[in-house]
């Protein structure tokens, strides 16, 4: 699956994963390959992002998430640092 979460100054990550969470306004949930259509927006937390690489987190200040046809764009209104 490609990811890529993007706020209004930048292109914070970009990359191959296997498996992402997603704090969404509902609760945080995972997707994985072959995830159904969805747009859900999202609070305040913490993007979790799982690759090849091992496991990556970014904290994020609410926003959207698309996935579709194994594409997930996380759209946040910004990066909290720490």
């Amino acid at each position: 699956m490609k990811l890529q979460v993007i706020t209004p100054d930048k292109l914070a990550y970009e990359g191959e994963v296997t498996a992402v969470t997603v704090p969404g306004s509902a609760g945080s949930f995972q997707i994985l390959k072959d995830h159904a259509a969805i747009v859900s927006t999202l609070e305040d937390g913490k993007v979790i992002i799982k690759s090849g690489n091992g496991e990556e987190v970014i904290n994020i200040k609410g926003g959207v998430v698309e996935v579709k046809d194994n594409n997930i764009i996380v759209l946040a209104e910004g990066i909290v640092q720490g």
